[in-house]
């Protein structure tokens, strides 16, 4: 019976989605050239954003970014909740990893590259309105910078707690910015804080702190994902 009801959901969304593509207006590459333009020409007039991408992504395309971020997070928690094992009391990690050491030079790397890799994420996400990058990039950054002290040291784990704080209050101040252009604006995740002067690092808005909570809840997902996955995939030993 699970099957059939299967098939016939399939069947119905399949039948909307051709529906929907066979109804787009292919050719029209006036009308696509108008967005562009106004993409272009609202971002560095209005939003005062170098970064046009960015703009796009955190502004114009806010919904959908947001929609991104619970994907990740829904995924994350999913995978977390298969991985998770909760450790017994005195029993930091799997003792797999204990009597395993990694070399000497990759001690030495990880001491030099971690705390770079902070401020390199913690860069590329503040100044995503600015350059390339933005919150996903430096959100990743940050995790490899955690993913390098995982491999390095051995009793080196993350403290779960802090990671589900920092991830929650990311989500949230990205949901409170998006009803402040609710309340003071006409539409959710309106930019409606100052602009600022372009090229300015206090410029674009409501776009940098979007990206900043972007920044701080990819990171944390994706750091909690790999402590679950390297440190908490086997069966703890006393």
């Amino acid at each position: 019976m699970k099957k059939y009801v299967a098939v016939v959901l399939l069947l119905f969304f399949g039948y909307y989605l051709l529906l929907s593509f066979l109804q787009l207006d292919f050719g029209r590459a006036d009308e696509r050239m108008a967005v562009s333009k106004d993409y272009l020409h609202e971002s560095v007039a209005t939003n005062k954003v170098a970064n046009v991408i960015t703009s796009i992504v955190v502004n114009f395309r806010g919904f959908d970014t947001l929609g991104e971020v619970t994907v990740l997070f829904l995924a994350s928690t999913a995978l977390a909740s298969i991985l998770y094992r909760r450790n017994k009391p005195g029993v930091k990690v799997p003792k797999e990893r204990i009597l395993t050491s990694a070399s000497h030079l990759l001690h030495i790397g990880a001491k030099v590259l971690f705390p770079i890799s902070i401020v390199l994420g913690a860069y590329i996400f503040i100044h995503g309105h600015l350059t390339p990058g933005g919150g996903f990039q430096g959100g990743a950054v940050i995790a490899t910078g955690v993913l390098l002290m995982i491999l390095s040291y051995r009793k080196f784990h993350v403290n779960h707690n802090i990671v589900s704080w920092v991830e929650s209050i990311a989500g949230i101040a990205f949901v409170a910015i998006g009803f402040t252009g609710l309340i003071f604006g006409t539409s959710f995740l309106e930019n409606v804080f100052p602009v600022g002067t372009l090229n300015a690092l206090m410029s674009g808005g409501a776009i940098p702190l979007i990206y900043i909570a972007v920044g701080f809840k990819v990171g944390a997902e994706l750091i909690g994902l790999l402590d679950n996955i390297l440190l908490n995939n086997k069966e703890l030993k006393q």
